[in-house]
């Protein structure tokens, strides 16, 4: 059910095999037995041979030896790559036992050899051009991204990457692991914001306020050891009671498009045929056996029944909003349909209107993270590319809206003249708003203001597609295609107050943030389908409780983090790094199918005692809906 970190720590020349012996086993095997067959006593042939060596070595003669030195080559590495997958035969096999790596800048390397180019050669190319890593000729060649998953290991000067398999590549001396590494990132740099790496560059693209993102060794960590938990009194948790446990497994009725997690008596299932009602327990959620179909809609219904692709709880969780896509392939709609979860009908279908113009929303969410719990909830937030808002089911005068096609009122908000590209969004407990952006900058709005961002975060290279906030609002998680971002919104004001960037200017202080990445393994084996998304924190809504998940979706894996672990500046995954802190420690839950969502039921369903302090795992496939749970404190 549950899998550690991969077999990748470590590479010894000693229990690896090359190409050709995996290749030719079978002859190696063949050769090996005829050998045996002739016996083990020691042929004169091997004394005579040993007298002769003797007597050339007294000669002093200068000939090499396998004590010589290797001969001098340029950007020297050893080659390996990994069989096997997951598998009990997986292994490391030596791929070159020598060989070079080149950096080469130019359109594309497909169908070119390596061997052609010089060393950090720019190609005169009309065009967009990007640099490229081979390795061995034609052996390896990549972009440098982010795809890559690069990922590093000092102690043993070596690195280890995605490429049409999983690579790694050892280096001779400390001083030549260190020069592919900061070449790597600057050229990483250099494609994603399409300018040389450089201080200034770095200063300009992030700005003078965020000089730990762009300097990473530079940057003040203190605010990340001050907001660390304290320590809680437990017991040492043994390894094999750390496992993830299946409560419950039950068919969905196919094509489940959300799941949406009450905290109260029920969860919900959103699927082709209608949405599903689960019973919230203890161990997870069950099925009551119970559909509420969307043709049972009000009278006088004359829109088309599609699957919504976004169902939001509201009013004490009695009421859900479904939002549905406009056009295929498009987030964007007009509208949104409300149900009425206990008469099981669509009771009103509302639009999107400003100053009386139709306009579109690619999301919504409650107003605060608890609100789907209070029964008076009448208004909700709204996303569109460059418009946030707020709307309000009743009209100016507070009445209730009751007619055949109600208009939402637009309470507050602003669209945005430029392209601020919003992508994601979410609420903290007290209303304060986070924003992610195709750019990937994440952007914070106070609760009293839409207008102008109190902090914007710079981008990464990578666009945010998701995004999450702890209820108090101290912690942001941003979802990307190849990794997360964990990022400490605290500051110290000038009058010494501990404040978040949801409520003031964070000066320059502000602490680099933090990534959480699959090693290249685990990403190679999560499959073609192997994108970052919905990135979750575990879900408290009560002032002082703290969260202690992260889980996130990616292929057919549910990847969950421990929260404080990655808080944990003297963590074992940070020792040795260059550039961002990045965490590797993981559990992962293994599906047979691609994961639709995943996401953990609210504290309140906690186990009692010393089984687990967390909620249970709720994973929903197309097919099926699973509820796990976290048998130990420590992942």
């Amino acid at each position: 059910m549950g899998t550690s970190q991969s077999r990748e720590d470590r590479i010894s020349d000693s229990d690896t095999e090359s190409d050709s012996d995996y290749y030719e086993e079978e002859d190696d095997d063949q050769k090996q037995g005829s050998s045996s067959a002739s016996g083990s006593k020691p042929s004169s042939d091997s004394t005579s041979t040993h007298e002769i060596e003797k007597k050339l070595n007294a000669l002093k003669l200068k000939y090499p030896s396998s004590s010589s030195p290797t001969p001098k080559i340029k950007n020297a590495v050893k080659l390996y790559r990994h069989i096997g997958g997951n598998t009990p035969k997986a292994k490391w096999i030596t791929a070159e036992k020598l060989t070079s790596y080149k950096f080469v800048k130019t359109s594309s390397l497909e169908g070119e050899d390596v061997n052609d180019y010089d060393d950090g050669e720019e190609s005169n190319e009309k065009g967009e051009s990007f640099w490229f890593l081979g390795v061995g000729g034609s052996k390896v060649k990549a972009r440098v991204s982010s795809d890559m998953q690069l990922k590093m290991f000092a102690d043993q000067r070596r690195v280890d990457f995605v490429s049409n398999g999983v690579w790694a590549l050892k280096f001779l001396t400390d001083e030549e692991y260190r020069r592919f590494v900061t070449r790597f990132q600057d050229y990483l740099f250099e494609n994603v914001f399409m300018v040389k790496a450089s201080e200034e560059s770095k200063m300009k693209v992030y700005g003078k306020d965020f000089i730990g993102w762009a300097n990473p060794e530079a940057a003040d960590d203190s605010m990340w050891e001050d907001a660390e938990g304290p320590p809680e009194e437990e017991e040492e948790v043994d390894e094999k009671d750390r496992d993830l446990t299946e409560e419950f497994e039950e068919v969905a009725n196919g094509g489940v498009q959300s799941l949406a997690l009450g905290a109260l008596e029920n969860s919900f299932l959103v699927n082709d045929s209608g949405v599903q009602v689960y019973r919230n327990m203890d161990r997870g959620i069950h099925g009551k056996g119970v559909c509420v179909r969307f043709d049972g809609g009000r009278a006088g219904s004359s829109s088309q029944t599609t699957t919504p692709n976004k169902a939001l709880l509201m009013r004490a969780e009695t009421n859900m909003m479904l939002m549905s896509p406009a056009k295929q392939g498009k987030l964007n709609t007009s509208g949104v349909k409300q149900l009425d979860i206990e008469s099981g009908k669509i009771v009103t279908e509302w639009k999107f209107e400003k100053d009386g113009t139709e306009i579109t929303m690619r999301d919504i969410t409650n107003d605060t993270k608890g609100s789907q719990l209070d029964p008076s909830e009448s208004t909700f937030l709204g996303l569109d590319d460059n418009r946030l808002c707020q709307w309000d089911m009743r009209d100016k005068r507070g009445i209730v809206q009751n007619i055949d096609s109600p208009v939402l009122e637009w309470t507050q908000g602003h669209q945005f003249s430029r392209g601020t590209n919003f992508q994601c969004f979410a609420s903290t407990g007290d209303g304060s708003i986070v924003v992610g952006s195709r750019d990937g900058k994440i952007r914070l709005y106070s609760k009293t203001s839409m207008r102008m961002a109190k902090t914007a975060f710079p981008g990464l290279g990578s666009p945010v597609t998701h995004v999450d906030v702890s209820y108090d609002g101290k912690w942001i998680l941003g979802t990307t295609d190849t990794y997360l971002v964990l990022i400490c919104t605290l500051f110290t004001d000038k009058d010494g107050r501990t404040k978040t960037g949801f409520s003031g200017r964070m000066g320059n202080k502000i602490p680099a943030p933090r990534l959480l990445k699959l090693t290249p393994l685990d990403s190679h084996l999560a499959g073609k389908d192997n994108k970052f998304h919905g990135a979750l924190f575990s879900w408290v809504t009560e002032s002082g409780k703290q969260e202690r998940h992260i889980v996130a979706t990616v292929g057919k894996f549910s990847v969950i983090w421990d929260l404080e672990r990655v808080k944990n500046s003297a963590h074992e995954c940070y020792r040795n790094q260059q550039g961002l802190k990045s965490c590797y420690c993981y559990k992962i839950l293994l599906k047979d199918e691609s994961i639709v969502e995943s996401r953990f039921m609210h504290d309140r369903f906690s186990f009692s005692g010393n089984k687990s302090p967390e909620a249970p795992l709720v994973v929903a496939t197309p097919q099926k809906v699973s509820s796990i749970s976290l048998s130990g404190r420590r992942l």
